[in-house]
């Protein structure tokens, strides 16, 4: 289904299933061997905490995420922002933990990605270099398994013929196959070659309303950013009505760039691998009462 799919966005797809890659090794350096094991999907607060105004109250923790999703000691990745109260800033959160357990305590690989106050360009920074909690604030879309190794998707796609990005491509093809039934995916995937437009939040929350996509994307920050990109997906085909993030990707490298994923902006030259598990649960966790659909991309 994914490869057909792809080939129809891309000049060359190929894909597989394969035993997963040691993503303790480079150029992950993941605190878990693999994405196997009881794989669900956490949708955690959402945009309508962050716009129209920030709800800064709204902060949460991973080692609790990994309870409430009955998996205790849980490997997450995902995409989400920081905790404001942490940090004292907005920023774009790449979460990568192994959680607490009775026998462990958690291991912190994440990253966080802000506007560098010198330069304004992009600072990334290893999470567990200035903190030592598991917080995040507003929103987050986790993918959390065991961390075992075993049998994954791989999805090979070079050359974007179509305007539809990476991960748009894999949930359209799964909402156009499996219609109704939503479908959801995690994982990980390398940008190996070429650029991609990347975002990151201001850290200063907006004062005055953001009511469109047209006010959340002149409040953003925009960047173009280089290849190698390790990006963390959690793609769901369809909401099921439960107010779900359908696609969120945010991504982290070794030369000092991430944020939020948009699109490679190197359409002939870009080199997507990735490594995929369906999820068997979904869970929805304090759902905000009053929603809309700005801010969603």
């Amino acid at each position: 289904v994914l490869q057909k799919g792809l080939k129809e966005n891309f000049a060359d797809a190929q894909v597989s299933v394969v035993d997963c890659p040691d993503l303790t090794q480079e150029p992950f350096n993941f605190p878990a061997k693999g994405i196997c094991g009881k794989p669900r999907i956490a949708d955690v607060g959402g945009v309508p905490y962050l716009i129209p105004l920030v709800q800064k109250e709204k902060v949460y923790d991973l080692n609790t995420v990994a309870k409430d999703i009955e998996l205790p000691g849980a490997f997450i990745l995902g995409a989400g922002a920081v905790s404001s109260k942490v940090l004292g800033i907005n920023a774009e959160l790449i979460p990568i933990v192994q959680t607490k357990s009775e026998k462990n305590p958690a291991v912190n690989g994440s990253y966080f990605a802000q506007i560098n106050p010198a330069d304004k360009g992009c600072l990334l920074e290893k999470y567990s270099s200035k903190y030592t909690d598991c917080e995040f604030g507003l929103l987050a879309n986790l993918y959390a398994s065991e961390g075992q190794p075993g049998k994954v998707i791989e999805v090979k796609a070079n050359g974007r013929t179509g305007e539809l990005n990476f991960v748009s491509c894999l949930r359209q093809t799964l909402e156009k196959h499996y219609g109704e039934k939503p479908v959801g995916l995690g994982g990980t995937f390398i940008i190996q070659k070429g650029k991609a437009k990347i975002h990151i939040m201001p850290p200063e929350f907006s004062a005055c309303p953001l009511n469109t996509d047209e006010d959340v994307n002149n409040w953003l920050k925009f960047f173009e950013m280089k290849a190698p990109l390790i990006c963390q997906p959690v793609i769901v085909s369809r909401d099921p009505g439960f107010d779900l993030r359908v696609e969120h990707t945010h991504c982290f490298s070794h030369h000092g760039e991430g944020g939020h994923y948009h699109q490679d902006t190197s359409p002939d030259s870009v080199q997507y691998l990735g490594y995929f598990q369906p999820a068997e649960l979904l869970f929805r966790i304090d759902r905000p009462q009053e929603t809309h659909l700005v801010g969603r991309d």
